[in-house]
C-alpha cells in the first residue's frame, strides 16, 4: 500500500533535516524531493515550525517505543541494559549523527521557543522512559539515577558520530553498572 502523501512529507523531511540540518533545507527542497505540491504540503503543515515539530514528535514516538518494548521484553533486573542496548541499536540504525532532539533545541533556542521547549519535553518523556526501566527493576523514583542515565544516553548519542556506535555501545556495557550502582534517591514526579 502507498504511504499517504503526509507520511511521504514526514519521511523525507525527516531525513532532510537530520542529514542536512533544519536552517540549511528550505521548504521547497522538501516538496521537491517529496514528489509533492507545495499546497500539498501546507495543507498538512501550516508553517515550517509545524513540520519540523511533527517530525521531532513522529521520531520520538518511533524511539521510545522501541525502548518500551525492549523494557517490556526484559526480564527483571535487566530492563535497564535492555533499555541502554536497544538505545545503542537505535544509534546504528537510525540515528548515527547525533540526537536530532539536541540539534533542534540548539538550532530553534534563539528562533522558535515552540520547537525549543518541544525538545525539552521530549527529552523528559526520555526521562520518564529510563524510569520506566528502572522501576522495572526495582528502584522506584529514582530521579537523580534518571538522570545520570540520561546523561550517558545522550552522550552516546553524541558521539556516535567519533567514536561509532560499536564502540560506545562497548564503552556503554562497561560503564552502565558503575552508573547503576552509585544511586542517591531524589523523588521522580
Amino acid at each position: 500500500m502507498p504511504a499517504n502523501k503526509r507520511d511521504i512529507l514526514l519521511d523525507t523531511a525527516e531525513r532532510l533535516f537530520y542529514a542536512e540540518g533544519f536552517h540549511a533545507t528550505g521548504i521547497d527542497r522538501v516538496v521537491a524531493e517529496a514528489g509533492v505540491a507545495r499546497m500539498t504540503l501546507y495543507n498538512h503543515f501550516p508553517s515550517k515550525e509545524e513540520l519540523i515539530m511533527a517530525v521531532l514528535a513522529r521520531r520520538h514516538d518511533r524511539y521510545l517505543d522501541t525502548l518500551r518494548q525492549a523494557i517490556a521484553k526484559a526480564n527483571a533486573g535487566e530492563a535497564v541494559m535492555a533499555l541502554a542496548m536497544a538505545h545503542c541499536q537505535w544509534l546504528e540504525s537510525t540515528s548515527n549523527r547525533g540526537c536530532i532532539v539536541i540539534k533542534a533545541i540548539g538550532e530553534f533556542e534563539e528562533h522558535s521557543p515552540a520547537i525549543a521547549n518541544q525538545g525539552r519535553q521530549l527529552k523528559h518523556d526520555m526521562l520518564a522512559t529510563i524510569g520506566e526501566a528502572l522501576s522495572r527493576d526495582g528502584q522506584i523514583n529514582d530521579l537523580s539515577l534518571a538522570e545520570r542515565l540520561l546523561i550517558v544516553l545522550e552522550g552516546t548519542d553524541a558521539l556516535v558520530p567519533v567514536l561509532s556506535a560499536a564502540t560506545v555501545t562497548d564503552h556503554l556495557q562497561k560503564l552502565l553498572p558503575a552508573v547503576l550502582a552509585g544511586s542517591e534517591r531524589r523523588t521522580i514526579t
